[in-house]
């Protein structure tokens, strides 16, 4: 008799992240299921947690049961996840830290506590307070952003009293997307006054700067384990992000600060039996080390590249925490000595022109084997129509572009070889 596989539920469950879970060794005895599908979490109008916590109990009802529950996306995967495992008993971290996490005042005020100097300055405040900017107790250049977010959503450099006001204009119009089903879990799941009966759903914080890089780890018996660290590269003059390339270049001295410095800040927090990637910046003129924020998850974006360095993605890391299982250490045994996600940018809007068809693209895949692309355009897409998680505040993405080499420079030559032979135009409207 076959031995019946485990129920694996993923929130946002879609084909690129199924096919790294079924590569893994541990697949053979799994059964990976959606308790929500990918376009049930992203490029929705709205997002009703209870009614996705209906449909995943339905889910798991119909299957049989649940053997484990994963996410690899921020909200509300991030949240959905705890709460799952809290009412059937599965592995998972506590719902209360991983909103020290995703709360990023409340996160800013734990890491306070433990690691006073390698945070900015920051501040709360009221989006729909018209003295707000009075209120910030420091001077601009500063960064505003939403107490929740991803992709940047939302967030505006400020530089005076007028481009404040500006952003508000735009803030106040949407802020309610994401922070409306965000305080519905902090209301229903969260015990602090302070931070579930709060107005400042915006906060704003002085600037950092320098080397930026994400580090992934995660927590099995409560033991704090640092894997790897990614680079986030942006193109000069611009905030967001170019490409993630790994592994990172920053001399081994620095990341093992940037270790200790994520040790303190998780077992502050109390994250446990959980994956977890933490951004951080370093200024090297200065020597210090900043930490940006604290995501509660695997980075999906990583997957690919840690795969092709080490023969195994992130997700291994991922899938035996949640089985209650201590994740083998990736060993150097990928084909490439480096890899990258890369990011192809539009700065401005526009209509996708000279959009390659699947002729192009297999003849790319066929010249660089290793290529994983993903399109987020077709001929005549208004940019501005793009889903969410395909633009921020300042940039629209394009494509999605893994690739692997030898060294960065090979890396590199191969990106601008497809970038040329993708030829994507964005028109002027």
């Amino acid at each position: 008799m076959d031995k019946k596989k485990k129920n694996i539920f993923v929130v946002g469950l879609d084909d690129f992240n199924l096919e790294k879970l079924r590569k893994l060794h541990e697949a053979r005895e799994c059964e990976f299921l959606p308790a929500a599908k990918f376009d049930e979490i992203r490029g929705v109008e709205s997002f009703d947690i209870p009614k996705l916590l209906d449909v995943a109990d339905e889910r798991i009802e119909k299957a049989g049961g649940i053997d484990a529950i994963v996410s690899y996306f921020d909200f509300p995967g991030t949240i959905l996840v705890p709460i799952i495992a809290k009412k059937y008993n599965l592995p998972g971290p506590s719902i209360e830290s991983v909103l020290k996490c995703e709360h990023k005042y409340w996160s800013r005020h734990e890491q306070k506590k433990v690691i006073p100097d390698n945070i900015p300055r920051f501040k709360p405040f009221d989006p729909f307070d018209d003295n707000a900017y009075k209120k910030i107790t420091f001077n601009p250049p500063f960064w505003i952003k939403p107490v929740k977010s991803y992709h940047s959503y939302l967030a505006y450099k400020i530089r005076d009293a007028d481009q404040f006001n500006e952003a508000m204009e735009e803030v106040r119009e949407n802020i309610d997307y994401m922070e409306k089903p965000f305080f519905h879990i902090i209301d229903k799941y969260s015990d602090p006054d302070e931070f579930s009966g709060m107005k400042e759903k915006m906060y704003a914080e002085t600037p950092i700067g320098g080397h930026q890089c994400t580090l992934e780890g995660y927590v099995f018996d409560d033991e704090i384990v640092v894997y790897g660290i990614i680079d986030s590269i942006t193109e000069e003059g611009k905030s967001s992000f170019a490409r993630y390339e790994y592994p990172s270049s920053l001399p081994q001295e620095v990341q093992f600060r940037m270790a200790d410095i994520a040790r303190k800040v998780i077992g502050q927090v109390g994250l446990k039996a959980s994956a977890f990637n933490i951004e951080f910046f370093y200024d090297s003129e200065a020597n210090e080390i900043y930490l940006l924020e604290i995501n509660p998850r695997i980075s999906q974006s990583h997957g690919d590249i840690f795969e092709k360095v080490h023969g195994l993605s992130n997700h291994h890391i991922m899938l035996n925490l949640a089985l209650n299982q201590r994740p083998e250490p990736l060993e150097n045994e990928g084909e490439f000595a480096v890899a990258a996600h890369f990011m192809l940018r539009s700065y401005h809007p526009g209509l996708a022109r000279n959009v390659p068809g699947k002729e192009k693209i297999d003849a790319l895949k066929k010249k660089y084997p290793e290529m994983v692309i993903q399109i987020s355009v077709e001929e005549g897409t208004d940019l501005d129509d793009l889903p969410d998680y395909h633009i921020d505040s300042y940039s629209y993405v394009l494509a999605n572009i893994n690739l692997g080499g030898e060294d960065r420079e090979d890396l590199l030559d191969k990106y601008n070889d497809v970038v040329r032979e993708l030829a994507i135009k964005v028109e002027k409207k």
